[in-house]
């Protein structure tokens, strides 16, 4: 039977089977890698929730200022979905509110799938052939198995003068579901308002790099 961690006899360590050891028969190095790994992850958690709270105020803050200017000024920050840049008065900093909105789709996929299939057996080889090699690979699942919404969209976009192509574009608008919305505070700055702006890192894998 596992013991819980918050149970651990003193004296003891759990391993990662569960079974409890002498902290003497431990190996020096192993209890260093232990030691370090969970100052690591105490240190890590305070910075997570330090984000979240910033992330948190954040929204709370720029909400304040828009719902401030329509009530005193009747001013309207930002676009239909939430999306919104604020500059400091010397164009050197910004912070962007945006709204990234994750997109699935439906059963009605499948039968543009079908309609295009058709509509290409009843095509003749040649001009159309190139067309098929980027429609074929608009479905592709990939490795994660999952269709990629770009290029599912972006046939949406060509130009093509077939009623079956019509009818299998009408049946992808009609399956795309807006699965999830995921709101994301991004911080810029620049050193002169002529150059390009810098996103500044609020994640470990960017923090610190050039």
């Amino acid at each position: 039977m596992t013991t819980a961690p918050d149970t651990v006899p003193e004296g003891y360590m759990q391993d990662a089977k569960g079974r409890l050891v002498p902290i003497a028969a431990i190996k020096p190095e192993h209890l260093l890698e232990d030691e370090l790994v969970r100052r690591l992850h105490e240190g890590g958690a305070q910075l997570s929730e330090q984000l979240s709270a910033f992330k948190r105020s954040g929204f709370a803050d720029v909400s304040a200022l828009q719902s401030l200017l329509h009530e005193k000024h009747g001013v309207s920050l930002g676009g239909q979905k939430g999306n919104i840049t604020l500059s400091t008065y010397d164009g050197r900093r910004r912070v962007t509110v945006a709204m990234g909105e994750s997109i699935t789709f439906g059963p009605e996929i499948h039968v543009a799938k079908t309609l295009l299939d058709q509509l290409f057996e009843r095509w003749t080889e040649g001009a159309n052939a190139n067309l098929r090699v980027v429609v074929m690979d608009a479905f592709d699942v990939g490795k994660e198995g999952k269709l990629q919404a770009s290029k599912i969209l972006g046939l949406r976009r060509l130009a093509v003068a077939d009623p079956e192509w019509r009818q299998a574009m009408d049946a992808i608008a009609d399956s795309i579901r807006i699965d999830s919305t995921k709101s994301y505070l991004r911080l810029h700055t620049r050193e002169t308002p002529d150059q390009a702006w810098n996103m500044v890192p609020l994640d470990l894998a960017k923090a610190g790099s050039e």
